[in-house]
């Protein structure tokens, strides 16, 4: 896993990069939200290819739990990728409302998100 900073505003923001699955369950989220946020990072991104896809599983938790813990911590999220492959109504409507705060968004790509913490 490598951490690409990007500064927007005075405001640090990590970009995770990986080829692999950096997400598994909500001990890794938590594990990645504090490791973030003990290097002072204020927003995040990550690609969903880096989450378990259990994540987009929401009768099981895994998304409220991590989630409510970014929210907690006032650490913004970005997940970014395509979402259109996703059928289920209760995860199409978790992104749409999810899209319409500021703290959790589900963007198409990085550029996008970037854009979405500039304000």
């Amino acid at each position: 896993m490598k951490i690409e900073k990007h500064t927007i505003n005075n405001t640090d923001i990590a970009e995770i990069i990986s080829t692999d699955v950096i997400i598994n369950n909500t001990e890794d989220g938590l594990d990645l939200l504090g490791n973030l946020y003990y290097q002072g990072f204020d927003k995040v991104i990550i690609d969903k290819q880096n989450i378990t896809p259990d994540f987009f599983d929401l009768k099981n938790g895994i998304a409220g739990e991590i989630l409510q813990k970014f929210s907690n911590y006032r650490v913004s999220l970005a997940i970014v990728g395509d979402f259109s492959t996703y059928q289920s109504r209760s995860i199409k409507d978790f992104i749409y409302e999810s899209n319409k705060g500021k703290h959790i968004n589900f963007l198409a790509s990085t550029a996008e998100a970037l854009q979405k913490f500039a304000g």
